[in-house]
């Protein structure tokens, strides 16, 4: 089925989860889109099989905490920072819950880690204003650059640049090959005193790039000239979360929740609103991400803490 303004206004709740204590603060899904994991601020890591809809483990991570959870190439490892003890990221294998390496560097919380989609590399953001670039392979970071402010960090979908946004006012396009250079192409936006940046993705053709606020707006620009295409908002924010915006798989739509539990979306070329969607939350939607292979998706809210599928109204 190919997504349309009709399906997207078709999609419905389908599953509801209560798995954790305390807000998830991100989620994952695997690259064959059989699975999602969730970190939490309970120190909770939960695998949900997407095909039977139910939660198939939980491990803990209570010593240090766990947050900006991303799976990597292998199905059953993931890495993640901490939001407790130390700024160490962790690698970790879920098939016998055992650390296979730390890499430790950021003397500050990390607040964006990105997987390549096409090898053992991923480039990390902290509030020391610096991006860091590893290998799964070495503990030793392979590249460092110092930043003027708060970074937002991303892998194009070929895994060969990486965008970074910086002060909230530019983006910032590096070669992985000779990142050491420094940006081959520089695009300054219009500074907005009211909010900052929270995120930055690439759409799967690799032609755009979203940028996510904690104000009441998210960015859409070319990922070539940086010209702004389109300002998407009309959303409710007005405590400045963080709130994940997301593409569809096929990079027509893009997809922000609300404070109010609503999830908005807009097609991307048009830029127009296509669909408006009750996630039936009770806060808040901090997470929001498309199954990269099959039609649904998921949110989670970040008071009672719950996460929900939808599908097409047609399939449930």
């Amino acid at each position: 089925m190919k997504l349309t303004d009709n399906v997207l206004r078709s999609f419905r709740v389908a599953k509801v989860f209560r798995e954790n204590s305390d807000k998830i603060n991100c989620f994952d899904f695997s690259p064959n889109g059989e699975t999602v994991i969730s970190s939490s601020d309970d120190d909770s890591i939960v695998l949900y099989d997407c095909q039977e809809g139910k939660p198939k483990r939980t491990l803990y991570s209570k010593k240090y905490g766990v947050d900006l959870i991303r799976y990597t190439h292998a199905a059953n490892t993931v890495v993640y920072s901490c939001n407790k003890i130390d700024d160490t990221i962790r690698y970790l294998s879920l098939h016998d819950n055992k650390y296979i390496r730390y890499f430790p560097g950021h003397t500050k919380r990390v607040v964006a880690l990105s997987m390549s989609p096409v090898d053992d590399t991923f480039i990390s953001g902290s509030l020391d204003k610096t991006i860091r670039l590893w290998d799964l392979r070495s503990p030793n970071c392979q590249g460092l650059m110092h930043l003027q402010g708060k970074p937002v960090c991303s892998f194009d979908p070929e895994g060969l640049i990486f965008a970074a946004g910086v002060n909230s006012e530019m983006v910032k396009l590096y070669d992985l090959r000779s990142f050491d250079k420094g940006p081959f192409a520089t695009f300054k936006m219009q500074y907005d005193r009211t909010c900052e940046w929270t995120g930055l993705k690439f759409s799967n053709d690799g032609k755009l790039i979203l940028i996510s606020t904690n104000g009441g707006f998210i960015r859409l620009i070319d990922a070539f000239k940086g010209a702004i295409l389109h300002t998407f908002g009309g959303y409710n924010n007005s405590k400045a979360v963080t709130l994940e915006a997301s593409f569809t798989p096929d990079s027509q739509f893009i997809m922000i929740g609300s404070e109010d539990g609503k999830i908005h979306v807009w097609n991307g070329e048009s830029g127009m609103k296509v669909a408006v969607l009750d996630g039936k939350h009770t806060g808040p939607i901090t997470c929001l991400q498309f199954n990269p292979k099959f039609m649904t998706f998921a949110s989670a809210c970040s008071n009672m803490v719950r996460k929900v599928f939808y599908v097409p109204a047609s399939s449930v």
